[in-house]
C-alpha cells in the first residue's frame, strides 16, 4: 500500500492587509493542488497597525514592532488551525506550513538591500505543531535579486500553454506578470500598484476596506492631468527584473501630486483604476507583445470596473480569470507559499533567477521546527 501523500499548508497577508490567506494543498503528482482554503481577515486595529508601518518610516520603535511581530505570528497561527479545523485535517497530515507573512518594507535596491516580513514563524510552529518554514526572499536577495516576484514558478507549472505565449496577472495590493514564453522562458516583474491605492483611498474616503466590484471609481472621471502625472513616476521606466510595494506607492505618495486638493473623491477614485489598468497593459505591451492571452488572479479580478478596463486595454488579448482554467485566483499566491515550503524541505531551490535578477538559483526559506 503506498503512503498517503504529505500535505502543505501556504499562508500569506498581502499588500493590501486585508485578510491572511490560507490554502492546503497537495502534491500528489508534483504539481500543487488546492484541497481547502480560507480567508481569515485581520482585526480592524491589527490592520491599521500594519498599514501605518508599511507606510511610516518612522511609525515604530524597536518595542511596538517585536510585540507586532508576535502579535501577526499569532494572527497567521489562527488562520492555519482554522483552515485545518474547518476542513476536518489533523495537524500531524501537514507536512510543513508555508508562511510567507506580512511585508512592511521592501528596498530591493541601494548599498543594501532589503526585505521584512513579521509574522514570527516560531510562535506559528508552537501554536500549530507543525514546522514552518518562512523568511523566503532574503536568500534571493543576498545573492543579488530583488526577492520578488516569487509566483512565477508556479505560474509556469499551472498555466503555461506550450508554443504559445501567454501572461499572468497577479492582482493584489501590487500588480506583476508573469509573461510564459512560447519556449518555455519565463520573465516577470512588478507593474506597480493594483488594489493598494485604490483600497487605501476607499478606506480613507468611505470608511470601507476595498471598492466593490469598482462601484466607488464608476461614480467618478479620470482626471488626465492628475493620471499622467502618476504614470510619471520613474518606476514605470525601469526594466526589469524590479520589484515595489507600499513603502514607494502610498497615500502620501498620491498626496504629492498636483491637483489632489481640487479633485472629488471619485474622481481620484476612477483615476487610481486607470492608473492601474494603463500601468499593467502597458507593461504587458512593453515585454510581452506577442501575448495572445492574459490570465488574471489576485482580489482585483472581482473588481468588475477594473477587468472590464483592462480588457478594452488589452484587446484583442484575451482577459479570463485563472478559474476558467482551474486555478482559484483567490488563493493561488497561498498555494505558492506551501509549494515553496516543500521545494525548501527537499532541498530544492525556489527562485527564478530570470525573474529576480539572482546570480543563481537558491533554496528559499528557513525552518522552524515544531516541538517534538
Amino acid at each position: 500500500m503506498s503512503e498517503t501523500p504529505a500535505l502543505y499548508l501556504g499562508l500569506i497577508s498581502g499588500t493590501s492587509a486585508d485578510a491572511i490567506d490560507a490554502a492546503l494543498v497537495s502534491f500528489e503528482h508534483e504539481r500543487p493542488r488546492l484541497l481547502a482554503a480560507r480567508a481569515h481577515p485581520w482585526p480592524d486595529a491589527l490592520r491599521e497597525r500594519i498599514l501605518a508601518v508599511a507606510q511610516g518610516e518612522t511609525a515604530l520603535d524597536l518595542d511596538a514592532f517585536g510585540r507586532l511581530d508576535v502579535a501577526l505570528g499569532h494572527g497567521f497561527a489562527e488562520a492555519a488551525l482554522t483552515l485545518l479545523r474547518d476542513s476536518g485535517t489533523p495537524a500531524s497530515a501537514v507536512r510543513a506550513i508555508g508562511s510567507h507573512g506580512q511585508t512592511v518594507r521592501h528596498r530591493p535596491t541601494g548599498e543594501h538591500p532589503f526585505t521584512l516580513q513579521l509574522g514570527d514563524p516560531a510562535t506559528i510552529a508552537e501554536r500549530c505543531g507543525i514546522d514552518v518554514v518562512a523568511d523566503f526572499r532574503r536568500a534571493d536577495m543576498a545573492a543579488g535579486g530583488q526577492g520578488a516576484p516569487l509566483l512565477p514558478a508556479v505560474h509556469a507549472m499551472l498555466l503555461a500553454r506550450p508554443g504559445h505565449v501567454r501572461v499572468v496577472l497577479n492582482l493584489g495590493g501590487i500588480a506583476n506578470i508573469t509573461a510564459l514564453g512560447a519556449d518555455g522562458s519565463v520573465v516577470g516583474f512588478d507593474t506597480g500598484p493594483a488594489n493598494g491605492l485604490m483600497d487605501a483611498w476607499c478606506l480613507r474616503q468611505r470608511g470601507e476596506a476595498f471598492d466593490r466590484d469598482g462601484m466607488f471609481a464608476a461614480s467618478g472621471k479620470v482626471d488626465q492631468a492628475l493620471l499622467d502625472a502618476l504614470l510619471a513616476d520613474p518606476y514605470f521606466a525601469l526594466t526589469p527584473p524590479k520589484s515595489t510595494g507600499r513603502e514607494h506607492f502610498h497615500l502620501d505618495w498620491l498626496a504629492a501630486h498636483p491637483r489632489m486638493d481640487l479633485l472629488a473623491p471619485a474622481d481620484v477614485q476612477a483615476t487610481l483604476l486607470e492608473f492601474t489598468a494603463r500601468s499593467v497593459a502597458e507593461a504587458i505591451e512593453r515585454h510581452a507583445p506577442a501575448a495572445e492571452d492574459v490570465l488574471a488572479c489576485g482580489g482585483g479580478v472581482h473588481n468588475a470596473a477594473l477587468m472590464c478596463r483592462l480588457a478594452e486595454l488589452l484587446a484583442p488579448r484575451s482577459l479570463a480569470s485563472t478559474a476558467a482554467f482551474g486555478v482559484d485566483p483567490d488563493f493561488l499566491e497561498a498555494t505558492a507559499f506551501a509549494w515553496l515550503a516543500r521545494q525548501r524541505l527537499l532541498g530544492l531551490p525556489g527562485n527564478l533567477p530570470a525573474v529576480t535578477g539572482a546570480r543563481g538559483l537558491r533554496q528559499l526559506g528557513a525552518i522552524h521546527p515544531a516541538p517534538r
